[in-house]
């Protein structure tokens, strides 16, 4: 099987994927948090299930941020590009990595 045809399937596939109920309302959260920061619980004050954050990682649609210095066996995370685009929006221009938003420098 050629490279190509490899490409393409590849691409068909993350095409296919969606995410489950639980994953899209856990990355959904993070569309109205600076940086795209992901909950460490859910609406209802519950902690997210390690598996639906583990699983959104796989799928590369979140990503580790940093570490939580008072629970250090939670996984702080924010949206990808990709997790974005998996929800049908576009992700802001450039996050810093201390999640601060750029501010718009004055035109003199």
């Amino acid at each position: 099987m050629s490279q190509e045809s490899d490409s393409h399937r590849h691409e068909d596939l993350d095409a296919a994927l969606r995410p489950t109920a639980p994953q899209r309302r856990y990355l959904e959260r993070g569309l109205s948090q600076p940086g795209g920061k992901l909950p460490l619980f859910d609406a209802d004050g519950r902690e997210v299930a390690p598996r639906t954050v583990q699983a959104c990682v796989a799928h590369g649609w979140a990503e580790p941020w940093f570490n939580n210095p008072i629970k250090p066996d939670w996984l702080v995370c924010r949206l990808t590009a990709k997790g974005y685009a998996v929800l049908g929006r576009t992700p802001p221009d450039v996050v810093p990595e201390d999640g601060a938003p750029k501010r718009a420098r004055k035109k003199t």
